[in-house]
């Protein structure tokens, strides 16, 4: 039976809509973003980063110390799901336990990560080649994330279509088979990456798939699994509209996060002056939560989504990408909006 867990909150009949969640990115959805995230547009669920279930039970003990602060969020941040990737089905029970034990609302496990590093240790992509493994690790996590109060964290999978071509009609079977509380479809094969359009009409194929399956088209009343999209989706109408084209639960956004902590706040649009402000804000919340283990080099990316579009932002993202503090990147958004609109709002 599933346990759809935090996730019965968050279907199309409780919410009345679609839900919309932000997809979990490397070096994107940290412990800062979030945090500006969370204040500025907060969707109806955040992922953690994903990190690895073998690290967290066999690296040293400095090396758990940084994996860990993956897993840090604040208490405003729920519901948040913690995603894991592993391919050994005792590592992957013993990091859903701890994830239990940590306070997540639900635990996801990556089999759609193209990297060639993850790749080689059997996990992301990898899992579409071994649907037998793959079964093992989601029963793994199962065992695994029950807190000691005896709550049962849903267990939640994001994948692909395929690998190096559409496998939904086999592939899916096998991980609804397991019965998770959520599917997560990237409408791309491992193969494409990202350089091929999303193609939106296999989620809809994967909702036919789940009701075929779980025959919830007879009796929608009992917990069934929920099959969100992913892949190009611009915004929250873009995501609405693929969500009634398809039937999907939900969808989820990714890329769109850039620069825009506001994605998930309906039709809103910040002024230039206040996207720098968040923009400092974020910063030194990377500073703060992160410049101990991360290169502040990570920012560089956020800088050259956050300055575009208006005049001068060239010229200051020519000296943001040279900047190595946050006092440093705050220094030089008080200097340009002195210079250009003659206020400071820092």
């Amino acid at each position: 039976m599933v346990n759809s867990g935090f996730w019965l909150k968050m279907t199309c009949i409780a919410l009345g809509r679609p839900c919309y969640v932000l997809a979990p990115m490397a070096d994107v959805t940290d412990a800062a973003f979030r945090r500006v995230i969370n204040k500025y547009g907060k969707p109806d669920v955040l992922w953690t980063e994903f990190v690895s279930a073998d690290g967290l039970v066999r690296a040293t003990e400095e090396g758990k110390k940084k994996l860990m602060r993956d897993l840090v969020f604040e208490k405003g941040e729920h519901p948040i799901v913690a995603q894991l990737f592993g391919s050994n089905p005792e590592y992957m029970r013993q990091a859903a336990k701890l994830c239990a034990d940590l306070g997540f609302d639900g635990i996801d496990i990556n089999m759609g990560c193209p990297d060639r590093s993850i790749e080689k240790q059997g996990c992301g992509a990898a899992m579409m080649k071994n649907p037998v493994k793959a079964r093992e690790i989601i029963r793994a996590a199962k065992e695994g994330a029950i807190r000691d109060d005896g709550t049962v964290l849903p267990i939640s999978i994001k994948t692909r279509i395929g690998y190096n071509k559409n496998e939904l009609e086999t592939w899916l079977p096998e991980l609804l088979a397991e019965e998770p509380a959520l599917i997560t479809i990237h409408a791309r094969t491992r193969k494409e990456m990202s350089a091929v359009p999303a193609r939106w009409e296999y989620v809809a194929r994967a909702v036919e798939i789940r009701n075929e399956i779980q025959r919830v088209d007879i009796d929608a009343r009992k917990p069934y699994t929920l099959i969100f999209g992913n892949g190009d989706a611009f915004d929250l109408e873009d995501a609405r509209k693929k969500a009634e084209l398809t039937n999907a639960d939900g969808v989820m956004l990714g890329r769109a996060i850039f620069g825009n902590p506001w994605l998930f706040k309906e039709s809103y649009i910040p002024a230039v002056e206040e996207k720098l402000r968040v923009m400092v804000e974020h910063t030194k919340a990377f500073a703060e939560l992160l410049g101990d283990i991360k290169n502040f080099a990570i920012m560089k990316k956020h800088y050259k989504a956050y300055v575009n579009g208006f005049d001068g932002a060239k010229e200051l993202r020519m000296e943001l990408m040279a900047a190595e503090t946050a006092e440093r990147v705050e220094e030089l958004v008080k200097g340009f909006l002195k210079n250009s609109v003659d206020i400071s709002i820092l």
